[in-house]
């Protein structure tokens, strides 16, 4: 019996045994497993996680705004500024600060005054101001610096939401509160203006397809400013400052700055000036014949490739770029907006009927940015003639002594039907000279042929026809040509290429091509920027001008030039004459292949001097119409206008004239100030300028004169001296001389009191030439004295 309880104390030791075991095991194991949880949080923390819980202790004790860089600035290759950034203002919400002020501020009043100066309606605003979780809500982007001193003076109670001045600056130059108001202005809270800038464009519509213009992000959005968008836009900066649990900046208790890094600038090869010529000599060509489909225009150097000036009808206001500038486009706009609006109810809902306003609406402005130049191919016509000439006075299959037969119409192999030349009774038998001023189409398609389909492949590709010509500017493509094996399979391709038929290409590929016929036949890499520039005027980026290839020798190259000088001296372009210069240049009227409406595009190339050229200019128009009573042609629409371009143009660019014997008399001159001298001595001074002069009253002095002193009119203009007279302050009516000859034309200008400068088709062999545009309208008032321009010209009644 004594034994007994030893045993039982055995079994609770061996139980107290396996429960201590079991729970020491436990133990381990959970620690072990505690453990393996912690270190895997551990871990995930700070390994895996780090960076995140790092930015969002950054971000929850400090606050941060960006430094926005200054966008590069723009200039002209004479330094005339065309794109500049200027300080603005970006007008931000914060919901919760007002949510924080609600007791002492009425949102409601925020967003009406904020409405109004801002020009965003109040209930927008409203509904950012429900955000109270929302710290940064933008309200408008940019302002002007007057809109943002606006809202600043709203913000600290100067001005009530209905814009009323509640205060007024006492003599120390305190602002107190005004006499008539006994409410005392209060400082509004939640409403912050950040620094920004702002592109603008002072020229506004100037060059606008090839700028283009920056978007409300501040990024480029077409032109140059897409395509030069990295290079201009610079690097925005930072400014960091410590925080408080409510948000409010500690000063001084931690700040750190980084620097904006301001984009670079660009010179353009663009002049001002010379773009003002062209788009005005556009902008009155596109009015008078109204081209359904716009208008071109380029002018470049010929030995470097610098575009000195390109335009693209329809263009826009750089400062206003969603608006549709183009009175005819918007006509069109409104009237697909004014037919959804009638089928209105054909919508499931209202966001498809808005989409499909927004989609009409993409599409015109798409249309306007677009830059023709380089985004738009067309069929050129005999403006590609001049590549044909090139290509056969260089294999050697014509000289200037070839002669060809025109009966009005040639038959080609593979092709049932004749093909018509322009003068469908035929030229005759003409030499190389003669068959290009006629821009005989037979003639050009007998040089196609001697070239053969393989050679001429090869001189479609020499002259770059069918690669980019490497322009630094976006959204240029390529003509459409056949492919090499379906040109060669058949002769008929070839024939229509010789007149510039059945393929299409670029104005841009076209006109450095054509710049290569007569430069000594080098091919050039088209540009627009010349250098890019760093803040300290530095040249980061220069344009390399080395030629590409030749394409032609300097022999061929000359021969071309002379027969296109012939076409505007006596062929179908002599309504590009201009007055003291040799010009050269090929006239263009293409039908639009497989178009039944009968649409076509009339064009013209010019350039000067023809003996040693130095700028080439190239004009499309495309379907114009045709009850102007103009007979459609490049020759008849647009080398007038061309004439008009190029005559101030080149004085401009340096280019001296060379006048004969017979255009000397008219040239420009400055009058000479006469008044307050005898008639004797004002007689012998305008006699020494080659001015004739006719007088009024019998006094002995000279009392008044018209024109002016100084004023720059033909040399042949009658100087009216008044002699102890007053000159009459009556103004001149001008009267309409189109369809005069110049003698006609003259009389009726100087006794309505006027002076005439005569532009335009100027030698003995124009042909029948009259008065074709005058540049003030009949029926305009104008001072006495007043020049106005008459171009002349000659109409030919078939295309060219």
């Amino acid at each position: 019996m004594a034994n007994t309880p030893r045993r039982k104390s055995d079994a609770a030791r061996r139980a107290n045994q396996v429960i201590r075991t079991r729970t020491v095991l436990m133990m381990v194991l959970l620690g072990v497993v505690t453990f393996i949880l912690l270190f895997w949080k551990l871990y995930d923390l700070q390994i895996n996680q780090h960076e995140k819980l790092q930015a969002d202790a950054v971000k929850q004790q400090t606050s941060s705004s960006v430094v926005t860089a200054s966008r590069g600035t723009v200039y002209d290759r004479n330094g005339s500024t065309v794109a500049i950034s200027a300080t603005a203002e970006t007008v931000i919400l914060s919901p919760k600060d007002i949510s924080d002020h609600a007791e002492t501020q009425d949102p409601e009043y925020v967003a009406r005054g904020l409405g109004r100066i801002l020009e965003v309606d109040p209930a927008t605003i409203l509904e950012k101001m429900e955000k109270t979780w929302s710290q940064y809500e933008i309200i408008k982007k940019r302002v002007d610096q007057e809109v943002a001193d606006q809202v600043r003076a709203f913000l600290n109670g100067w001005i009530d939401d209905a814009g009323s001045e509640l205060t007024e600056e006492n003599e120390n130059g305190e602002r107190v509160l005004r006499s008539d108001h006994t409410k005392k202005p209060t400082r509004l809270y939640g409403i912050y203006l950040q620094p920004d800038s702002k592109r603008y464009y002072p020229y506004g519509t100037l060059a606008s397809n090839v700028l283009g213009y920056v978007n409300g992000d501040n990024i480029g959005g077409v032109g140059l400013e897409a395509k030069y968008d990295s290079t201009l836009k610079g690097t925005s900066g930072l400014t960091v400052t410590a925080k408080n649990a409510r948000g409010s900046d500690l000063l001084y208790q931690y700040e750190q700055y980084y620097d904006a890094e301001n984009g670079k600038n660009l010179v353009l090869t663009l002049d001002v000036n010379v773009q003002y010529y062209l788009e005005k000599g556009l902008e009155s060509m596109v009015s008078k014949f109204g081209a359904k489909n716009g208008a071109t225009g380029i002018v470049m150097e010929v030995n470097t490739g610098a575009i000195v000036a390109m335009a693209s009808y329809p263009n826009y206001d750089l400062n206003d770029y969603a608006t549709i500038y183009d009175e005819t486009l918007r006509e069109k706009m409104e009237t697909e907006l004014a037919e959804l609006e009638k089928n209105r109810s054909s919508y499931a809902t209202e966001e498809e009927y808005d989409e499909a306003v927004a989609k009409v609406k993409g599409t015109y402005r798409n249309t306007q940015w677009r830059n023709k130049c380089i985004d738009s191919t067309y069929e050129p016509g005999s403006t590609f003639k001049p590549l044909t000439l090139a290509a056969a006075l260089e294999e050697g299959v014509v000289n200037m002594n070839t002669t060809f037969t025109c009966t009005g119409s040639v038959r080609v192999q593979g092709w049932g039907k004749p093909i018509y030349c322009s003068n469908h009774n035929g030229h005759g038998t003409q030499d190389l000279k003669t068959a290009t001023g006629n821009s005989c189409n037979p003639a050009f398609i007998s040089m196609g042929l001697k070239i053969g389909t393989d050679k001429y492949y090869d001189y479609l590709e020499a002259f770059g026809l069918m690669e980019p010509t490497g322009v630094d500017m976006i959204g240029e493509v390529t003509g459409i040509f056949s492919s090499r094996e379906s040109f060669n399979s058949n002769v008929v391709s070839l024939a229509s290429y010789a007149f510039g038929q059945t393929f299409t290409t670029t104005p841009l590929h076209l006109i450095r091509a054509q710049a290569a016929c007569i430069n000594g036949g080098y091919l050039y890499e088209p540009y627009v920027v010349a250098q890019v520039l760093d803040d300290d005027g530095n040249i980061v980026e220069q344009h390399d001008t080395t030629p590409i290839r030749q394409v032609i020798s300097e022999e061929t190259s000359a021969k071309v030039r002379e027969c296109l000088e012939y076409v505007v001296a006596s062929g179908t372009g002599r309504n590009g004459q201009v007055a003291g210069y040799r010009i050269g240049g090929k006239t263009g009227t293409a039908d639009k292949t497989g178009n039944k409406d009968r649409e076509i595009v009339v064009s013209f190339m010019c350039f000067a001097p023809a003996d040693d050229p130095q700028y080439i200019m190239l004009l499309t128009m495309d379907t114009p119409r045709r009850d102007t009573g103009t007979y459609p042609s490049g020759g008849n629409m647009v080398a007038p206008t061309a004439s008009q371009i190029m005559s101030e143009i080149l004085p401009y660019l340096g280019i001296e004239p060379d006048y004969t014997a017979e255009e000397l008399v008219g040239a420009d001159a400055n009058v000479p100030n006469v008044v307050g001298m005898s008639l004797e001595d004002a007689k012998a001074r305008l006699e020494s300028a080659g001015f004739p002069y006719k007088t009024v009253g019998d006094g002995g002095e000279v009392t008044d004169q018209t024109p002016a002193g100084g004023a720059i009119v033909p040399n042949n203009a009658d100087i009216i001296l008044y002699m102890g007279e007053e000159k009459p302050d009556t103004p001149a009516t001008v009267p309409n001389v189109v369809g005069m000859t110049a003698a006609e034309a003259n009389k009726a200008i100087t006794n309505a009191g006027l002076i005439m400068k005569v532009t335009g088709a100027t030698s003995s062999s124009s042909g029948n030439v009259h008065a074709i545009s005058q540049s003030a309208a009949a029926g305009a008032q104008l001072e006495r004295g007043s020049v106005v321009t008459v171009q002349f010209g000659s109409q030919s009644s078939g295309a060219d």
